[in-house]
């Protein structure tokens, strides 16, 4: 697995993606998109087409409190002992958590803006981004902040939303964290950022990993669930 591979799996593992054990060391990876981001999928398995041999298949699935029918395509990967080792760090108990060592492991923006494409949104109207999040427990969410701190200088906010929860990044994190996702967000995905971003913090990121040889203690940026 190249290093770049590793980068967007994180991402992908942090978003949409699911990771389904298939015996004591191996593991499947699965996508599911709507079917208006079928180019999104199809970069994705671009970019691992060799742990994928089956062709994306569109589907369709009734929501019974929607009430609605919704039509997608999804791709599974072949099973790996390489997705088996994921699924170990970012599963217990079945269930997807944030593992202390995230501050290894989500570390480029590349990783950071698979996972935007996958579950960030930028508002216009209050020149917000939200990243919605699963319902991950206390110990997982300070993980999490740790490493937006710590690895990419984002103070993004935590609440409880009606969908869930959910990291509110205020205008100026906004700002800093367009900057560093941007140039990797793939043009049908461009509809996630602002057409022209303010560029007045396009330089914190990179003097904050000049000077981040000395770890940043955990603060109080966020409001952790109880």
């Amino acid at each position: 697995m190249t290093t770049k591979q590793k980068a967007v799996l994180i991402g992908m593992i942090l978003g949409d993606a699911y990771l389904q054990k298939t015996g004591k060391q191996n593991a499947r990876l699965r996508l599911e998109h709507s079917i208006k981001q079928r180019e999104y999928l199809e970069w994705k398995v671009s970019l691992l087409q060799n742990y994928f041999q089956a062709k994306i298949q569109s589907l369709e699935r009734f929501n019974t409190f929607w009430k609605r029918t919704y039509n997608y395509v999804r791709i599974q990967s072949a099973s790996s002992p390489k997705f088996g080792k994921l699924q170990r760090i970012f599963y217990k108990d079945s269930k997807k958590i944030i593992p202390k060592n995230i501050k290894t492991l989500l570390k480029s923006p590349l990783s950071l803006a698979v996972w935007f494409m996958d579950d960030g949104y930028y508002y216009p109207r209050d020149k917000m981004s939200y990243f919605y999040i699963p319902n991950f427990d206390k110990e997982s969410i300070e993980n999490l902040l740790f490493c937006f701190k710590n690895n990419f200088n984002l103070f993004p906010i935590l609440k409880q939303k009606k969908r869930g929860l959910v990291l509110i990044f205020n205008v100026s994190e906004t700002q800093k964290l367009i900057q560093i996702v941007k140039e990797h967000i793939i043009q049908s995905m461009r509809y996630k950022i602002p057409l022209d971003p303010v560029s007045t913090e396009q330089n914190s990121y990179v003097e904050h990993r000049k000077s981040s040889e000395t770890p940043i203690k955990s603060g109080s940026h966020a409001v952790l669930p109880s």
